[in-house]
């Protein structure tokens, strides 16, 4: 089974930056689909940004430009850099990993940010 951790969530300032990652555990990391999605309070979870097994990257509009996904497979961890933040951005982050028909969630981690 494989176990999602995310870490890096915090309170920060409008402006700001913050790097999310995601460690996981198991041996299928280097040929599953990576995703960061957020969920806002009274808000669908949407999708923030996606990264493919072979390191093809797709991200909402709303964070293109700000934010980068990347992987690194020697480490089995994703990582989410974020810049620029808005107060919109504010939510709970969760990382995703997506392999054949299984999707396996983190728990979350708060990202706060104050105008």
């Amino acid at each position: 089974q494989v176990q999602l951790v995310e870490s890096g969530g915090g309170l920060v300032q409008a402006g700001g930056s913050l790097r999310l990652s995601c460690v996981a555990s198991g041996s299928i990391f280097s040929i599953a689909t990576m995703g960061w999605y957020r969920q806002a309070p009274g808000k669908q979870r949407e999708l923030v940004a996606v990264i493919t097994s072979g390191g093809s990257t797709n991200y909402a509009d709303s964070v293109k430009g700000r934010f980068t996904i990347s992987r690194d497979n020697a480490k089995n961890t994703a990582y989410l850099e974020m810049t620029s933040l808005k107060p919109e951005d504010t939510a709970v982050y969760y990382c995703n990993l997506g392999v054949a028909c299984e999707n396996y969630w983190g728990q979350g981690t708060q990202v706060t940010v104050a105008s």
